[in-house]
């Protein structure tokens, strides 16, 4: 229990330091402009990132971007078309194509538009050391969140591709643990960025995590990705990654008029954000940004006008942060495949910008 309350307590000054980020900001001056992003819940990484672009946005007198911890997956979509203090969200892709598919918000596709496409977070099964393999769960209790959640609609899909039933509980993710090291339950689900804040803090002493089988089905609905040693210690052996899948996110606005004042504070955003998007890479900022690509596209919706704008006017740029992102990857499986030590993010900034003048010359 002790790990448990250490958990909650952690958990709870995350949503107390947004809210309170809230409140100040709501006592700002008149002349700044505010902007409210919803998150996912604060077990997952997502509020991080909230962070990390509110330092980027906040100038101190005219722009303040205001966190605020919500529930996730169908309520953030929900948030988002309510208006009302939120104006971006962070969004599972596959929340959002469930809540299309099913028509859970009336045209939804003309009402939000994304800003871009962002990361990737991983699906985690944590389980009891009897419980070797995703099949040994039929008919046991495998936590999945709230039922509008993202976990519980990605792990139903999961487990319908998989062809295995368990019995999904609803509890939130810190009682969810407790309730499994106690031998109540079977499993506890939960997507998220990795390394994912909330099994970093909770005591997982005696559990590990289950790999998910990539089978033809797997593959095809999801991308697949591992978990290491590196991302969680004591979970996973050194030497044996767990497969698992991850699921794309978004960051999306709410409906807005063209020419409104919301429309200018979201638009100066977006310049602010894409302008100076490679200080989000530097250390300090979540490992998760590296994975971002601008220009990327989310087919099937359509891009915020003004992002739209942005990347047709700089093209360039663009592809430049496209050829970074390629080439520090290149770096870092370099390095894995031949068993040699990482680059510290200095040694690969200062290694990229030999490339670029040797590209410059070259192409001269």
């Amino acid at each position: 229990m002790a790990g448990s309350s250490v958990l909650r307590a952690a958990l709870f000054a995350l949503c107390f330091l947004s809210g309170a980020s809230y409140v100040r900001a709501a006592d700002a001056p008149s002349t700044t402009d505010l902007i409210g992003l919803e998150t996912e819940g604060s077990g997952g990484i997502t509020v991080r990132q909230a962070e990390d672009l509110a330092s980027l946005i906040d100038d101190g007198t005219t722009r303040r971007l205001v966190p605020v911890v919500g529930q996730g997956g169908l309520d953030n979509i929900a948030a988002l078309l309510d208006g009302r203090g939120i104006d971006m969200a962070f969004l599972q892709m596959d929340v959002l194509e469930r809540a299309r598919a099913q028509k859970l918000f009336p045209d939804l596709e003309t009402r939000i538009s994304y800003i871009a496409k962002l990361n990737y977070v991983e699906f985690h099964l944590l389980a009891r050391p009897e419980i070797a393999s995703v099949n040994d769960l039929a008919g046991q209790v495998v936590n999945f969140g709230p039922r509008s959640g993202g976990t519980a609609i990605t792990a139903t899909e999961l487990f319908r591709l998989l062809k295995i039933s368990p019995i999904p509980g609803t509890d939130e993710p810190g009682l969810a643990i407790d309730k499994l090291r106690r031998g109540e339950i079977g499993a506890v689900a939960f997507v998220g960025g990795k390394p994912s804040p909330l099994l970093r803090l909770a005591d997982t002493g005696g559990l590990h995590l289950v790999p998910i089988p990539l089978t033809t089905e797997i593959v095809a609905a999801y991308v697949p990705s591992k978990l290491n040693a590196a991302d969680y210690p004591g979970l996973v052996a050194r030497d044996a990654p767990v497969d698992t899948v991850a699921v794309a996110t978004g960051l999306f606005v709410g409906p807005v008029a063209s020419g409104s004042d919301d429309y200018r504070k979201l638009a100066n955003l977006v310049d602010t954000f894409f302008t100076q998007f490679q200080t989000l890479l530097a250390p300090g900022h979540h490992p998760k940004w590296a994975e971002v690509n601008l220009s990327s596209q989310i087919p099937g919706w359509q891009r915020f006008t003004p992002a739209d704008e942005w990347l047709k006017r700089n093209a360039s740029v663009a592809a430049g942060q496209d050829l970074r992102m390629i080439f520090m990857k290149f770096l870092d499986e370099r390095a894995k495949a031949g068993g040699g030590q990482q680059m510290s993010q200095d040694q690969k900034d200062a290694l990229f910008d030999q490339f670029r003048r040797w590209q410059t010359g070259q192409s001269n």
